[in-house]
């Protein structure tokens, strides 16, 4: 009966637990930046970049004094009203930002895919250790009711031999 109550890992899973440590020493001492190419740090710093506050206020800055310069006429006019040329820089910057910010998005999106694995083979991970620490607890139970069992026997036979010794003092 106790032997029913101990459910041991099978083969496949004690693989996958072999592989999941394995995978987990390996992810513990790889660098996060190992093998990105160029292209790969150029659009996730163009993407932080453009993706900050600082970015956001100088370009603002600058879009305001190019406004303001060419419509006071401190200088020449080099893009009057409705402000021609700087909608052709804007349209040029977002032309060639987009892009680049979006091959960002796509490494960043492959990167949590990646992440949510790992977490994924961890729960197994986890899970198949659990399930090896209940089948440890198992055996030591079962064990120890073995080891109990065997000292109530042996306590019931000393307990009979006590009986037969007490009635055979009784009987004298």
């Amino acid at each position: 009966m106790l032997e029913q109550l101990i459910h041991p890992l099978q083969t496949e899973e004690m693989r996958m637990l072999l592989r999941l440590r394995e995978a987990r020493r390996r992810h513990r001492t790889a660098k996060p930046d190992e093998g990105l190419t160029l292209g790969d740090r150029v659009s996730d710093g163009v993407a932080a970049t453009v993706g900050s506050w600082k970015f956001i206020i100088i370009q603002s800055v600058i879009l305001v004094i190019w406004m303001i310069l060419n419509v006071t006429a401190y200088i020449e006019h080099w893009d009057p009203y409705p402000f021609i040329l700087l909608n052709l820089v804007l349209s040029f910057q977002a032309a060639y930002t987009a892009p680049v910010i979006m091959m960002s998005q796509n490494r960043q999106g492959t990167i949590d895919r990646l992440s949510a694995q790992h977490d994924y083979d961890i729960n197994i991970k986890s899970e198949l250790e659990i399930e090896l620490l209940h089948q440890k607890l198992d055996m030591l139970r079962q064990t120890e009711i073995a080891e109990l069992i065997t000292i109530i026997r042996s306590l019931e036979g000393q307990l009979v031999q006590t009986q037969e010794a007490l009635v055979a003092l009784a009987k004298k």
